[in-house]
C-alpha cells in the first residue's frame, strides 16, 4: 500500500521515514519527492508498504506526530490522475498572442 507523508521538513531523511514505518511492518520503498532545480525536498514523500493492514496501522499512528518539529500528515495516497500534471494555459500559448494567457490575442505583458 502506498501512503502519503506530507509537512515533512527539509532535513528529514529517506532513512529517518523508514525507520519511522518500519516500525509497523515491512517497508518496500521510501521516496522524497525533490525538487528538480535545487534538488532540496519539496515537503512530501511517499512510503510503500507490503501489508495493508501494516499500512493502516501506521497511518493511524504516525498522522499528526512530529518529526524534526513538523506535525506530519500521513494518509493513504490517491491514485495519480491519467495525463499527468493537466494542462493549464495560463501562461502559455506561443509567444505573442497564442491561444493561451489570460488575454487570448496580442502581445502579452511582462510585470
Amino acid at each position: 500500500m502506498n501512503i502519503y507523508i506530507g509537512n515533512l521538513s527539509q532535513e528529514v531523511t529517506e532513512e529517518e521515514l523508514r525507520q519511522a514505518f518500519e516500525a509497523f511492518g515491512q517497508v518496500t520503498s521510501v521516496n522524497i519527492i525533490k525538487d528538480r532545480y535545487s534538488g532540496g525536498s519539496r515537503g512530501f514523500g511517499f512510503v510503500e508498504m507490503a501489508m495493508k493492514s501494516e499500512a493502516q496501522a501506521a497511518i493511524g499512528a504516525l498522522n499528526g506526530t512530529l518529526l524534526r518539529e513538523r506535525t506530519l500528515n500521513v494518509s493513504e495516497a490517491r491514485p495519480r490522475s491519467e495525463g499527468g500534471r493537466g494542462g493549464g494555459s495560463y501562461g502559455r500559448g506561443g509567444g505573442y498572442g497564442g491561444g493561451g494567457g489570460y488575454g487570448g490575442g496580442g502581445k502579452r505583458r511582462r510585470y
